[in-house]
């Protein structure tokens, strides 16, 4: 007569791989540590230290900005055409192309002056959102044609004055690093040695 299942005994277990040891049951692991969330932390005197070109870029912007309002001024626009701002802005991108190799370039100048002047003084003293402005006016106002002159004048007109400007500024510098060659002269009726003349090459 077989007994009832609830009465079946359970199997026995598997005999240990090294006799004289009974067998453990398997500890549960415990759940890795999740790491903790890093703390952003600002170095000390970060801000400060972005405080003086902030300023020097704000006050740079102001005077180009108002620089620009004074051409506006003295040089009203004839006609349709936006004569007065395409003059700043070619006229300010020449500045910025001399300037960029001056400072990269030439000489070694104080960190304050690069934000200050291009950054702040040319940066207020061209617009293009002018620019922008005129040419949705234009096209408003019925000057489709010299909306369109203008739009496509503008840009090449501003990127070539900045490329003449860093190239007359890198020539120049060249000129001015390059030094006199010596030019051995003899001095007419004289039988003594050659006299050494400082002259252009």
């Amino acid at each position: 007569m077989t007994a009832p299942p609830d009465r079946i005994a359970a199997p026995a277990a598997a005999p240990s791989a090294h006799p004289g040891t009974t067998p453990q049951s398997p500890t549960p692991q415990s759940p890795a540590p999740q790491p903790s969330a890093r703390r952003r932390t600002r170095a000390p005197g970060a801000a400060s230290g972005q405080a003086p070109v902030v300023a020097a870029v704000a006050v740079g912007g102001a005077l180009g900005a108002a620089a620009r309002h004074a051409a506006s001024l003295l040089w009203p626009a004839v006609g349709a055409f936006p004569w007065t701002t395409l003059a700043v802005n070619v006229l300010g991108c020449a500045v910025i192309g001399a300037f960029m190799v001056a400072v990269t370039e030439v000489w070694t100048v104080h960190r304050l002056l690069r934000p200050f002047f291009g950054t702040g003084v040319l940066g207020g003293f061209t617009t293009f959102s002018t620019y922008a402005v005129d040419v949705t006016s234009l096209l408003a106002d019925g000057h489709a044609r010299t909306g369109l002159v203008y739009l496509a004048v503008t840009v090449p007109a501003a990127l070539l004055a900045a490329w003449g400007g860093a190239a007359v500024t890198r020539r120049l510098a060249s000129r001015m690093r390059r030094t006199p060659a010596r030019v051995r002269v003899r001095v007419e009726g004289l039988g003594g040695p050659a006299k050494a003349e400082e002259g252009a090459a």
